[in-house]
């Protein structure tokens, strides 16, 4: 019996929520303006009118600064499941986050050596100007 009121109350959510969102979108369809225009269609954010297309190339560096924080982010968030359950986990979960910290730092010397973490444009060396014209 505790079972069917357990699933009869999942099904009354559910029908909750798919009646609410019903009747939400209902309401915007019909309460919703209908103004039609050209200037209706064209895009407009914080007070500027677009200028040029939205096709822009970015660095590949935008993607390398995304992947490291990916990576990062998911590193805290394990760090963080690890340090709430520290006292269950003991010694065993220690060495596994250290390991894990361990792995990540590598990675990191890694990156650091190959130049993955160099921001800057490279420069360009530059010719010398100490020729001897005494020859």
């Amino acid at each position: 019996m505790a079972g069917l009121a357990h699933n009869g109350s999942f099904l009354f959510y559910v029908l909750a929520a798919i009646g609410l969102c019903s009747i939400m979108i209902g309401l915007a369809a019909f309460l919703g303006g209908r103004a039609q225009g050209r200037s209706k269609n064209t895009p407009f954010e914080s007070g500027v009118d677009s200028v040029g297309t939205a096709r822009l190339r970015f660095s590949a560096k935008f993607y390398l600064i995304a992947m490291f924080f990916v990576i990062f982010d998911v590193e805290a968030l394990f760090l963080f499941a690890w340090s709430v359950s520290v006292r269950e986990s003991g010694w065993v979960g220690f060495v596994e986050a250290a390991t894990f910290i361990v792995l990540l730092l590598v990675g990191l010397v890694y990156l650091w050596r190959i130049g993955a973490l160099d921001w800057a444009p490279q420069r360009q060396p530059t010719p010398s100007n100490n020729t001897d014209q005494s020859k």
